[in-house]
């Protein structure tokens, strides 16, 4: 499998800003506004950093992603095969609910 391309945003547990060890979360910018719009996207970085990860031998069993119009955000995880989908939209007034999301994807 090949994947091309250009991750919009990457969280990633290593404490270095310049280093990428193992990253759990990446971010998809919307396009036009349309969460539904990165779907294809985001699972392909999802996927990408699953390939990265084994390559790097970093056997990490979930990888999560997101979708942001930086207002509104969707969550997504890989777990082998699957996709399981958030199916709560949430909202920049639900920051609390996004940090909590993102804090405890770094820490599973």
């Amino acid at each position: 499998m090949v994947l091309n391309g250009t991750c919009d945003f990457l969280i990633t547990k290593s404490p270095e800003m310049l280093t990428i060890i193992a990253p759990v979360i990446t971010i998809v910018e919307a396009q036009k506004e349309n969460l539904n719009l990165g779907l294809g996207q985001c699972i392909a970085e999802m996927i990408a950093a699953r390939i990265f990860n084994q390559k790097e031998g970093n056997n990490i069993s979930t990888i999560y992603g997101a979708i942001t119009s930086g207002t509104n955000w969707r969550f997504w995880q890989l777990q082998k095969q699957n996709i399981i989908i958030d199916l709560t939209e949430y909202y920049l007034n639900q920051i609390h609910l996004i940090m909590g999301i993102l804090t405890a994807s770094l820490t599973s």
